[in-house]
């Protein structure tokens, strides 16, 4: 067989070395745009390509194929050139050796996984959302010997039990790394142009979002304790649809929203949208929500000329009504849910729940009553959506 030759970043070096089986965790972590990914998975199709593996992909939820490192295993075949070796197939990729990689979502999954045997590489993607349960039913249910653990995450909160089991607390036998886009030879520059006007807008962010450091106050979260993520299908009884869109502006996405109400809880089920959307674009997108065009759409009043032509375009589109504290009035709505379900399919709406927060106070480290401005597209256009539920009340918020 002919030499292959993998770029591989000297952050990501331990991926190779110890040889397999010579440690039980293999762990990175930190900010977007450090290529966890991209590495993992070429490191993953290496070794199957010099041994038969059985590699499991996990993550927390896995609604569809879609959901998993399929397409990121797949890209890499092509691009290392080995589709003579590897064939990739619907829901799973073969190895021409006896290679094998399987997708499954832990949570909905976990009873398929413990009955398969033989796992010699399970590789957890997004970790970050994996809950302690998970980890307590699949760490031993990877048993074969030798075998081993990767995992990948981006941080979210300190608390987490994700962050604590494999930074605060590292078990034996692991390798740990943090890792930044700076560890990455092939970021891109409209990427780092992002980063860099973070990081003057907002210096906290960026060491979040970038660097990967956790958020360390979740009182400081908007939504603190109130949602979760599950996968769901709503039932008939429940209230809704409700249909909400917030209007994008420069650097700012557009989201449109689709969601229910039932005992008490909130349940986000379709997101759509994207930045500098055209009109054309933005048709498309809102086609992309079930049953859009049947029910009424309220969106930022902010805009009249796009709910004008979303109008033309046939949608039952109108301006959400705002008043002084209505901001502060969704805000309290929102978290007078027992629960804030959101489906593994609204990938914004998830990362904006755990972004979502108030300012503190530098000197004093005190939560301040003011909106840090960002990651509140979804939530505005939920607002929006439920605006006719949610009671006015003082005016005493300040954005």
């Amino acid at each position: 067989m002919t030499a292959l030759h993998v770029p591989t970043p000297k952050a990501f070096g331990f991926l190779y070395t110890p040889t397999l089986g010579g440690v039980r965790y293999r762990v990175a972590y930190g900010g977007r745009g450090s290529a966890k990914s991209w590495q993992y998975a070429r490191a993953l199709l290496v070794h199957g390509l010099s041994q038969p593996l059985r590699i499991l992909c996990a993550r927390e939820y896995q609604a569809s194929i879609r959901d998993s490192v399929h397409r990121v295993l797949a890209d890499q075949v092509t691009r290392l050139e080995l589709d003579n070796f590897y064939t990739v197939q619907e829901s799973a990729i073969l190895g021409a050796n006896g290679t094998e990689f399987l997708f499954k979502g832990l949570r909905r999954d976990i009873a398929q996984i413990k009955s398969t045997e033989g796992i010699d590489i399970c590789w957890v993607e997004e970790a970050e959302a994996v809950s302690d349960s998970s980890w307590r039913t699949l760490i031993p249910t990877i048993r074969k010997d030798n075998s081993e653990i990767w995992v990948t995450f981006n941080p979210a909160m300190e608390s987490d039990s994700t962050y604590q089991r494999f930074i605060v607390k590292s078990p034996e036998r692991s390798i740990v790394r943090k890792v930044s886009y700076t560890d990455n030879p092939w970021f891109p520059s409209v990427l780092k142009q992002e980063a860099d006007a973070l990081l003057k807008a907002d210096p906290e962010a960026h060491a979040h979002v970038w660097g990967g450091k956790p958020w360390a106050r979740s009182d400081a979260q908007v939504l603190a304790g109130k949602w979760r993520v599950m996968d769901f299908t709503p039932e008939k009884g429940w209230q809704g649809p409700y249909f909400g869109a917030d209007w994008g502006f420069s650097h700012d996405p557009t989201v449109l929203i689709k969601c229910y109400t039932h005992d008490n809880r909130l349940y986000l089920d379709h997101e759509a949208g994207g930045i500098q959307l055209d009109t054309d674009a933005l048709t498309r997108a809102f086609d992309s929500v079930p049953e859009s065009r049947a029910f009424v759409i309220r969106a930022d009043s902010a805009r009249p000329e796009t709910i004008a032509e979303m109008k033309k375009r046939g949608f039952r589109c109108e301006g959400a009504p705002k008043w002084s504290g209505s901001v502060q009035d969704g805000i309290q709505h929102l978290r007078s849910y027992t629960d804030i379900v959101i489906h593994p399919r609204c990938k914004r709406a998830i990362e904006e729940a755990r972004l979502w927060r108030y300012k503190t106070d530098p000197r004093t480290d005190e939560v301040l009553p003011h909106l840090v401005s960002g990651n509140d597209h979804v939530w505005d256009a939920v607002r929006y959506a439920l605006a006719p539920l949610i009671k006015k009340g003082p005016s005493v918020f300040v954005v």
